[in-house]
C-alpha cells in the first residue's frame, strides 16, 4: 500500500479518552493519523473517574503516566457499608504493580492531559468535524466528513470508531449492540463534602432503594453515583443528593455544595464483532455497562492499547490477517467479563428482595476476610488479572508482563521482546540471535533476571514462555511469529 494513495494511515473518529489515547499511540509510533470530533471543544464534564493500576502501567509504557499521577487522588481501600453498618473493608494495594492504588482523575482532566500530550507530539484534534459515511474502495477507506457545514472526503488505510455509545461508525457497519438496559435512571453528582470519610477510601453502599457508590476525588470532593427511580427536574439538585445520601450512605458524610450533576440511562451492551474489514470500534462505541466498578473508560483505553500495535505492524506490511483478527478475539472475552461483573455488582447492591439482601449482608463479611477472595477482588478490579489465554496469537495463559525496562514511552514500542534469562547458555543466545536475524524489524532480545525465555508482545503481554530456551522453545517462538507476521 503506497502512502501517496491515502491522506492518512488511521482515521480516529471521536476525541474522548479512547480516541485521544489511540491518537497519542499513533503519534508515538510515527503513524500518520487524523482525529475528528463533532464537538467544537473538549467536554468540561467529568463522567469517568477511576484509573486502575493496569491502565496506569499502560500509560507508563506509552510515556503518559507522570501528569496523571500528579493530578490523581489515590485510593487504597474499598469499604462496603449498608445502612451505616460496615460489611467489609478491603485494602487495595496490589504489590505486583508499580501502581498499588486507584487513581481518581476526573474525565475532563484525563481528556485535557491526553490532549496536551498529543499536542506535544505534534498532533491535533479536528473539532467540528462529523463522520458522515465511508466505504472501502480499492483497498482504502473513503470517508465523507462534514467540517463545520462543508462536506469533504479523505482516504485512510483504517478507520477506528471511538465515537461513543451512539457511534456513527458502529451504525454504518450495522454491528448489533447486544444486551439490555437497566429500568432505573442513574444519578451522577460531584459534590463538596465534609472530611468525615477517608480520602483514600471508596465506599460501595448496597440498599433496597438502589445501589450507591462514593468515589473520593479529594478530601473534600466526591463523586456520587446512584440509581434513582424517577428523575426530579432537569438535573439532580443538592437537596436530592442529600436525601439519597441520608437514605443510603454512611451517616457521617455531608454534602455541602454541588459542583455538577446529571441524570443518565445505562445499558449493558456490546458488539458481536470489533472489526469489519478496515473498520474497528473501541470504547463506548463497542461496549457500555454499569458505572459501578468504574471499568468503562479503563476497558476502552485498553481496547486502544491492544489495537494500536497491531495497526502499526499492519501499516508496515508486517501484520497477517490473524494478527488483525486477534483484536476482537482478545478483547471481546474481556468486555463480556467486565459487563458480567458490573451487572452482577449493580443487581446485587440494589436487589429489592429481602431474602437476597439478608444473604448478601451475611456473606460479604465472611468472604471479604478470606485471602483468596481479597486477591481475586483486587486482581479483577485492578485489571492486572486480564490475560489473553486462548488468543490465536498466544501460547499459554497470555499473562501480563511488567518490568522496569518497559517504562517511560520508549521501553516498548513496535517490536516483540524475547527476554533471555541471565542463566541462558551460549546455544540459547545463538538461537535467539538467529531469530532476530529472521525478524529484524519485529523482534529484539533483552536480558531478564527470570530463567528461561519469555516472548513479550508490544503491549506488554506474554505470547509464549518456557523454562528452558532449548531448540523446541525457540521453534515455538518462530512458529508464533510466522503465524502473525508477514
Amino acid at each position: 500500500m503506497n502512502d501517496a494513495d491515502r491522506d492518512t494511515d488511521v482515521l480516529v473518529v471521536g476525541a474522548g479518552p479512547v480516541g485521544l489515547f489511540l491518537a497519542n499511540e499513533c503519534a508515538r509510533r510515527g503513524i500518520r493519523f487524523r482525529l475528528i470530533e463533532t464537538r467544537t471543544v473538549q467536554s468540561e464534564h467529568s463522567k469517568a473517574l477511576a484509573i486502575f493500576p493496569r491502565t496506569l502501567e499502560v500509560f507508563d509504557m506509552a510515556g503518559l503516566a507522570g501528569p496523571f499521577l500528579e493530578a490523581a487522588n489515590r485510593v487504597t481501600a474499598v469499604a462496603v457499608i449498608t445502612h451505616g453498618r460496615p460489611l467489609a473493608h478491603m485494602r487495595f494495594e496490589p504489590h505486583e504493580s508499580s501502581y498499588p492504588f486507584i487513581a481518581m482523575v476526573p474525565q475532563n482532566v484525563t481528556e485535557r492531559l491526553l490532549l496536551e500530550a498529543l499536542r506535544r507530539r505534534g498532533g491535533e484534534v479536528e473539532y467540528g468535524s462529523t463522520f458522515l459515511s465511508a466505504e472501502t474502495v480499492d483497498g482504502l477507506v473513503r470517508v465523507d466528513v462534514d467540517r463545520r457545514g462543508s462536506r469533504a472526503s479523505l482516504r485512510a488505510a483504517y478507520v477506528v470508531g471511538c465515537d461513543g455509545a451512539h457511534s456513527a461508525v458502529r451504525h454504518l457497519l450495522h454491528l448489533p449492540f447486544e444486551g439490555g438496559s437497566y429500568p432505573d435512571s442513574f444519578l451522577l453528582a460531584d459534590v463538596a463534602t465534609n472530611e468525615a470519610l477517608p480520602a483514600n477510601e471508596l465506599q460501595l453502599c448496597p440498599s433496597e432503594l438502589g445501589p450507591l457508590a462514593i468515589f473520593p476525588m479529594s478530601a473534600t470532593r466526591r463523586r456520587i453515583v446512584a440509581t434513582i427511580g424517577a428523575p426530579e427536574g432537569d438535573a439532580p439538585s443538592l437537596d436530592l443528593v442529600r436525601r439519597i445520601l441520608a437514605e443510603r450512605a454512611p451517616r457521617e458524610i455531608e454534602a455541602l455544595s454541588l459542583h455538577w450533576s446529571s441524570y443518565f440511562r445505562i445499558h449493558h451492551r456490546h458488539v458481536g464483532s470489533l472489526r469489519s474489514g478496515r473498520f474497528f470500534v473501541a470504547g463506548d462505541a463497542a461496549h457500555i455497562h454499569s458505572p459501578f466498578g468504574g471499568q468503562g473508560m479503563n476497558t476502552g483505553l485498553q481496547d486502544a492499547w491492544n489495537l494500536a500495535w497491531k495497526l502499526d505492524l499492519a501499516l508496515r506490511g508486517r501484520a497477517g490477517e490473524t494478527l488483525l483478527e486477534s483484536y476482537g478475539a482478545e478483547r471481546l472475552p474481556v468486555i463480556r467479563s467486565v459487563i458480567g461483573t458490573t451487572d452482577l455488582m449493580t443487581r446485587a447492591m440494589g436487589t429489592p428482595s429481602r431474602i437476597a439482601q439478608t444473604l448478601r449482608d451475611a456473606i460479604i463479611p465472611m468472604v471479604s476476610r478470606l485471602s483468596p477472595f481479597q486477591h481475586a477482588f483486587v486482581e479483577r478490579l485492578s485489571e492486572l488479572g486480564i490475560a489473553y489465554g486462548g488468543s490465536p496469537i498466544v501460547e499459554g495463559p497470555g499473562r501480563r508482563y511488567w518490568n522496569e525496562s518497559l517504562r517511560g514511552g520508549a521501553g516498548i514500542r513496535e517490536r516483540y521482546l524475547l527476554m533471555i534469562g541471565d542463566d541462558a547458555d551460549a546455544a540459547t543466545r545463538r538461537a535467539a540471535e538467529a531469530l532476530v536475524a529472521r525478524f529484524p524489524d519485529v523482534l529484539e532480545t533483552r536480558s531478564a533476571s527470570a530463567t528461561g525465555i519469555t516472548l513479550v508482545r508490544p503491549d506488554g503481554y506474554v505470547a509464549y514462555e518456557a523454562r528452558e530456551g532449548d531448540a523446541e522453545a525457540m521453534d515455538h517462538v518462530r512458529s508464533l511469529l510466522e503465524r502473525q507476521i508477514n
